[in-house]
């Protein structure tokens, strides 16, 4: 089918099965088109929270799709390409934190949204990049073991008196960018501001205007006077920013993630006619993961 037939079909189809589609802002563009909500991590959270709708099509990774289903266990929760997974995500399991938590007894667990279930329910709090300070002041204890970003931790670091104990795991795509790349961008663009994500490594972070997760790079450049920005983060989001902010610039310094990138119209298609790829959760590890998302969700 082409496009704009694949578009009209998948739009009656959520109509016919009451269907939600929640779309993160790293998608190709094409699934935007179908999107019921286009967001970050933690937007993403709340919309699921909050729907009405009986099924949800996650466009995003395994760990999203899996943090809607903790958030709406009764609904089904369904991600059009199973493959689509997380590898930083990956890097931190549940068997490896309760080692973790054994060399520092005394250390609270704040889990990146970045995380799968199991380790989830490990830990005291989730957090995203919007809201990572408040969830490890959230946490009493004053050491914070932070999965599963390094460099992440090392910026969560700089915004608390707490210490935190980084995890070794890292995002493919941020952790591959190179300052120099950055660094010619500034000089191609002078007048341009540098967002950057804060899973980038901390000599990127240094280069940056201003450090944000996704979300927060909408709201800096719609209130920014700047007409040009440099986008540190993965490519995909340069096209969230030039469809939500008009008559603006947006030059990409990441690459593609691609197991976002695997996500497609006729995948979102197959699974919400068919009703297949639905997520699922164990039962004993759904309740305690639940329970540090919605610690997070509570969160100012």
């Amino acid at each position: 089918m082409k496009t704009q037939e694949l578009i009209r079909k998948i739009k009656e189809l959520k109509k016919a099965k009451n269907a939600i589609i929640l779309v993160h802002n790293y998608q190709r563009p094409e699934i935007y088109d179908v999107a019921d909500f286009i967001g970050d991590s933690l937007e993403l959270a709340i919309r699921a929270k909050r729907t009405k709708a009986k099924v949800i099509v996650f466009c995003g990774v395994d760990f999203m799709a899996e943090s809607a289903k903790l958030l709406n266990p009764a609904k089904r929760v369904l991600i059009p390409d199973v493959e689509a997974k997380c590898p930083m995500a990956a890097m931190a399991t549940a068997g490896k934190l309760r080692q973790k938590k054994t060399e520092y007894p005394r250390a609270g667990v704040v889990a990146y949204i970045n995380t799968n279930a199991a380790t989830k329910a490990e830990s005291d709090v989730c957090c995203t990049s919007a809201n990572f300070k408040e969830a490890v002041e959230e946490v009493s204890a004053h050491e914070i073991i932070f999965v599963p970003d390094y460099n992440m931790a090392k910026y969560v670091q700089t915004k608390t008196r707490k210490k935190i104990i980084p995890w070794p795991g890292f995002c493919v795509v941020h952790d591959a960018v190179d300052p120099k790349a950055v660094k010619k961008l500034k000089w191609r663009h002078p007048k341009a501001k540098v967002m950057a994500h804060p899973e980038n490594p901390e000599d990127v972070l240094k280069l940056a205007d201003h450090v944000c997760g996704t979300g927060g790079m909408i709201k800096y450049a719609k209130t920014s006077k700047a007409k040009e920005f440099i986008v540190v983060t993965e490519e995909g989001m340069c096209e969230r920013l030039r469809r939500e902010v008009k008559g603006k610039k947006f030059y990409p310094a990441a690459g593609a993630c691609q197991n976002m990138k695997k996500t497609t119209l006729e995948k979102v298609y197959a699974c919400l006619r068919d009703g297949t790829n639905e997520v699922k959760v164990d039962a004993a590890i759904a309740e305690k993961a639940r329970r540090a998302l919605d610690r997070m969700l509570k969160l100012k």
